[in-house]
């Protein structure tokens, strides 16, 4: 048997490891975030606007990570806020702000 082949079984269980992996990035981000990192905030911009790591697309929530990320000074974040910004309604890009907000909000009275 050639080692160059690969079961439909061991795929899966790849693709599966791949997904598990994949979410676990998004969650390592996440708890990153809640500590102020703003790598993390950029990177879940990233996340969310591509629809990769586990993340589905979502630009409102890719505006937010991004928003939070360029208030922070992370120059990159500003433009690909800009950017994303370009393919949003007012009220989306609202709405992405509002949960920025709200994340800020949340996040200070649990540092308190």
């Amino acid at each position: 048997m050639s080692s160059a082949w690969i079961s439909k079984d061991s795929l899966t269980n790849a693709q599966a490891a791949d997904t598990t992996s994949e979410d676990m990035l998004v969650a390592n981000c996440l708890a990153a975030a809640a500590q102020g990192d703003v790598s993390a905030y950029y990177d879940l911009g990233i996340a969310f606007s591509t629809g990769s790591h586990g993340a589905t697309c979502d630009l409102v929530e890719a505006h937010k990570w991004f928003n939070l990320a360029a208030v922070a000074g992370h120059e990159e974040a500003q433009l690909c806020r800009a950017d994303i910004s370009d393919e949003m309604t007012a009220r989306e890009i609202a709405e992405a702000q509002r949960r920025a907000r709200q994340w800020l909000s949340e996040s200070s009275r649990k540092a308190a």
